[in-house]
């Protein structure tokens, strides 16, 4: 229990709370000094983003810093995603800071990334002086009125002397309460203007209370339905890893020997390899994994939210199951899927006294007996594991690539992911065992994500080996921030699972739309016969070259095409540690991400391969 909960990312120092404060102290500045000396007081320790004119007043005093270390992105999406991937990594707040208008609108959708999946973040932007606000001024967007929706709390500040009470409370918001984006937008006479800092500043966040500790009677009566449960499984999300709640998991699932579930977003909030653990469920989940839910007759859903990924046609949904929801946000219990046992708390506190209140009818001598559960999801899981064919050609299988980088990386390496079917063949093929090493965009799916989170991943956890394993759709869509990793020393490393296609695109297009392959092919022209008026183009021709851009970039470019060579390349890469490596993997284009089950249809209608239904032998159930 002890080194599962090592690896857990540690939770930001939380900003000081309403109430008696120590006496503070008062200094004359301008409004930008005292953005910076809020963000050292608060405890940010790097911010990613690029100046411009609005926010160039907090740019100057940035330099004289010792505790803030800015890095300097190549692109505003970079800049949000490095700072969630650097909180997701770390259990801290990510900080990406920008200038109005297009800057700040360049950060809209790391920012809704960032709401999908509780990510605690804060954006700082400029605007334009507070006098020409609403004038159509140059560079002016209302990206307080645009971020609203994906936002937890966002603030338009126009008095500097409001500057450190905006800083500190924002902070509280992101990471207290399940976390989530806040927006801090500060026009550009603000940072300018003289004003007196001091810190601690009082919070007024009047009606923000969030709960933390359940209800007692809740706690009680979910333990009675689990004593009284046949077939029970703990269906965990990324609530668990958020509350650094992994070591009261792994004690709750091991006394009551419960199954476990990992959604994609809690993968490592249980070890993989623990034996009760059955997988990941969802639309690409595990045939187990998906099964148990749907045969389940009590779902203790902790820190989840019933994702349309997970539950596949709602009304079909583990039809008869009771359900246990704990989360820390009401408004996901209840949202999607009625709870039998609501219970609104902190994931942490929640299975802490789950696990007392089990012990207590344990005592009492009440206690549920899922051996036979256990032993048909053995037998369940030894008939349909995962698993994949290597190609008849002898080119390179993507989950070979994946399985082989898993196995030869350093311990406790860090992975983030794009979104299609590497990452999926990330989450079956490499192992999780601690919270904090997985990191992609799971609700939003944002296409770009991997390369910048990896960077803020390894700014935020300089002494692990981090991987970003990309597509090579997604990779084109933010590969500049490799110049940003290579001149700031952030040596990670890319794994580009190239079939030169959008892969999940054309996998559907395989199954659903007669093989026609409509403007999903990336290594030539849209039918993959050559760009139009060129004689000279063949089919199979790759642009760009991902090596020579690596090596443009700063990085080491490698390359690997025969599956002979893929360990040697792999051991090469994880022995590159002085500047960031690039592996170009030409992976076969036909491989297909499974199991699976069809957007809109039932968990039901899982299929473990293609033209493979699953047969339980249970229809008498």
């Amino acid at each position: 229990m002890t080194e599962q909960a090592t690896g857990a990312p540690k939770p930001h120092p939380r900003a000081p709370r309403g109430g008696p404060q120590p006496a503070a102290t008062v200094e004359h500045v301008t409004g930008a000094q005292s953005l910076i000396r809020s963000l050292e007081s608060v405890g940010a320790d790097t911010v990613f983003g690029i100046p411009g004119g609005a926010i160039l007043p907090a740019y100057d005093p940035m330099m004289d810093s010792t505790r803030v270390r800015h890095v300097l992105v190549r692109h505003e999406q970079g800049a949000g995603h490095a700072a969630t991937g650097y909180a997701q990594a770390t259990g801290r707040v990510g900080v990406c800071m920008a200038t109005s208008g297009p800057g700040a609108t360049n950060l809209v959708t790391p920012i809704a990334d960032a709401h999908m999946d509780s990510v605690p973040l804060v954006a700082i932007t400029g605007q334009v002086a507070s006098r020409a606000i609403g004038t159509d001024a140059f560079q002016e967007a209302d990206i307080c009125g645009i971020t609203l929706p994906v936002t937890k709390h966002n603030f338009l500040v126009t008095d500097p002397a409001d500057i450190p009470r905006t800083i500190a409370e924002a902070f509280h918001i992101a990471s207290t309460g399940r976390p989530g984006p806040v927006l801090v937008d500060i026009a550009k006479d603000a940072l300018q203007a003289e004003t007196t800092f001091s810190w601690p500043p009082t919070h007024d966040l009047p009606g923000y209370r969030p709960v933390s500790r359940p209800h007692a009677k809740q706690i009680r009566e979910a333990a009675r339905l689990i004593t009284a449960a046949r077939r029970p499984v703990l269906y965990v999300g990324g609530g668990v890893i958020k509350s650094a709640a992994s070591a009261e998991l792994l004690a709750l699932a091991e006394f009551a020997r419960i199954p476990v579930t990992t959604t994609l977003m809690g993968l490592g909030s249980f070890p993989d390899t623990h034996p009760l653990h059955v997988g990941m469920p969802g639309m690409h989940g595990s045939v187990t994994a998906v099964t148990a839910l749907q045969k389940s007759d009590l779902i203790i859903a902790i820190g989840a939210r019933f994702d349309d990924r997970v539950t596949g046609k709602l009304d079909s949904f583990a039809p008869a199951a009771k359900i246990v929801h704990a989360d820390i946000d009401p408004a996901e219990i209840g949202k999607n899927r009625a709870a039998d046992v609501p219970i609104v708390g902190d994931a942490k506190d929640v299975l802490g006294d789950l696990l007392a209140a089990l012990r207590t009818e344990a005592e009492a001598g009440s206690t549920g007996d899922y051996t036979a559960w256990r032993e048909l999801l053995g037998r369940w899981r030894e008939t349909y594991p995962l698993g994949y064919d290597l190609p008849e050609d002898g080119s390179l299988s993507p989950q070979q690539v994946i399985e082989r980088i898993g196995r030869l990386a350093p311990e406790n390496t860090i992975y983030t992911a794009g979104v299609g079917q590497h990452q999926m063949w990330a989450a079956h093929y490499l192992t999780f065992d601690r919270p904090g090493t997985w990191l992609n965009s799971g609700g939003l799916g944002t296409m770009g994500y991997a390369v910048p989170a990896a960077l803020g991943a390894k700014a935020g956890r300089p002494d692990a080996t981090v991987w970003a394993v990309d597509g090579d759709g997604c990779f084109q869509m933010t590969n500049q921030e490799l110049v940003t990793a290579a001149l700031n020393n952030i040596p990670i490393k890319v794994a580009i699972i190239n079939n030169g296609a959008l892969g999940m695109v054309r996998q559907w297009q395989t199954l659903f739309y007669n093989q026609r392959y409509s403007n999903t092919v990336l290594h030539s022209g849209p039918n993959g016969e050559g760009p139009a008026g060129d004689a000279g183009a063949t089919r199979g021709t790759r642009v760009p070259d991902f090596v020579k851009l690596a090596e443009a970039m700063g990085c080491v470019g490698l390359r690997c095409e025969d599956p002979e060579d893929l360990d040697a390349v792999i051991e090469k890469a994880n022995s590159i540690n002085d500047r960031p490596v690039v592996v170009d993997f030409i992976v076969h284009e036909d491989a297909m991400v499974w199991p699976m089950v069809a957007a809109g249809t039932s968990n039901d209608e899982v299929m473990a391969a293609r033209g493979v239904r699953p047969d339980f032998g249970d229809s008498d159930d």
